[in-house]
């Protein structure tokens, strides 16, 4: 098969999204298949794209409607005979969609790994006529979404998430950084979305009873700037820090005591997933994904979003316990070692996009 990813998000931007867009391209394209990532210029997405080998395009889509993008899509699936067109945002459907529409015989599959839609006309118009399926990574995104009544049988498929092999990772040695301090460690963009200011403040919840740890938020984003303010009125600047943009996230996952994830919504959060890989135990929020990824109590701990002192709580009950950190981060590893692996996620996408494929050209003969 030939297949174009297509991503329109901000330049600048790189998340969990983009993270699983280059893994599945890398890996399709070592399947054999042809494959290209399409963005804006100069995109984050593109330079990690290609740092891995995999051709990039640049198709910058910024509207919801664009004759020329469309017809520079069209042009692209048709020279290159692309069979499946996968497409981020719902602009990317709607542009990029009516390009393959155009051109005939592509497949449109969405992929929704976070909830991107409601219930409403402007969704069902875009979503039932450019799409012929669609992908996600929850259970919950697919039973929300068929509750709308508008897909067809069989058009959303959940595909997990899958994680490569960690255990050539090395763990951070912390002891020099923060000599007696225990370490929980979190990581994403500094947004509303990853609810880091609950996570401060679960902080200044425990701070009130201990001071033999600290917390370590590493990534970047619009939120910094009132992030630090929140950290300097609690009066935690020795206890919250925040590293900016890491590259080692998974070695300073793997040396932290804690993993912990206070999001207020998600859809599969691959950094669960992949403290999980370095079996490490993970106190999460309970977001779309996490219950399907985690198992409460065994490979850690599952509490309300939004709400800092269950957090703090939960925290408190596992950091005095090695053993049971230890035995929740194996379980982890173990459930991702089963579960969630690039080999079944390749297989699932390739399965999806031939039955789709195969579905279109009965449909056309």
């Amino acid at each position: 098969m030939n297949i174009l990813f297509i991503n329109s998000i901000s330049a600048d931007k790189f998340g969990g999204g983009e993270k699983w867009m280059i893994k599945a391209a890398r890996c399709l394209r070592e399947a054999g298949h042809g494959v290209w990532i399409a963005s804006k210029n100069n995109a984050e997405i593109l330079k990690r794209a290609a740092a891995f080998g995999v051709p990039t395009v640049e198709i910058g889509i910024y509207a919801d409607f664009s004759p020329l993008k469309t017809l520079r899509v069209k042009r692209f699936l048709q020279e290159n005979k692309v069979d499946v067109l996968v497409c981020n945002l719902n602009k990317d459907v709607r542009v990029a969609g009516l390009g393959a529409r155009l051109a005939g015989d592509t497949v449109v599959i969405a992929r929704h790994g976070v909830q991107l839609i409601g219930n409403e006309w402007k969704h069902k118009a875009t979503l039932t006529r450019l799409t012929d399926g669609m992908v996600t990574n929850t259970q919950s995104i697919r039973e929300t979404y068929e509750s709308f009544g508008w897909f067809p049988p069989n058009h959303i498929r959940v595909i997990y998430n899958g994680i490569e092999d960690k255990s050539a990772v090395r763990a951070h040695d912390f002891s020099q950084d923060y000599p007696g301090r225990k370490v929980l460690f979190a990581a994403g963009r500094l947004s509303n979305q990853k609810g880091f200011e609950y996570l401060i403040d679960a902080a200044a919840l425990l701070r009130a009873r201990r001071d033999d740890f600290v917390v370590l938020i590493a990534g970047k984003g619009k939120e910094e700037e009132s992030l630090r303010a929140r950290i300097r009125d609690k009066g935690l600047e020795d206890v919250v820090h925040l590293l900016g943009f890491r590259e080692d996230t998974e070695s300073l996952t793997k040396g932290a005591d804690l993993f912990v994830l206070s999001s207020l919504y998600e859809g599969m959060p691959n950094v669960v997933m992949e403290a999980m890989a370095v079996g490490k135990a993970v106190v999460a929020t309970d977001v779309n994904g996490v219950r399907e990824l985690m198992r409460d109590g065994e490979t850690g701990l599952i509490v309300p979003s939004r709400d800092s002192a269950a957090l703090a709580e939960a925290i408190a009950r596992v950091l005095d316990d090695p053993q049971k950190l230890a035995q929740m981060g194996e379980a982890g590893l173990k459930r991702v070692r089963e579960h969630f692996t690039i080999p079944g996620m390749v297989k699932k996408l390739e399965a999806f996009f031939q039955e789709k494929l195969d579905e279109k050209r009965g449909r056309n003969r």
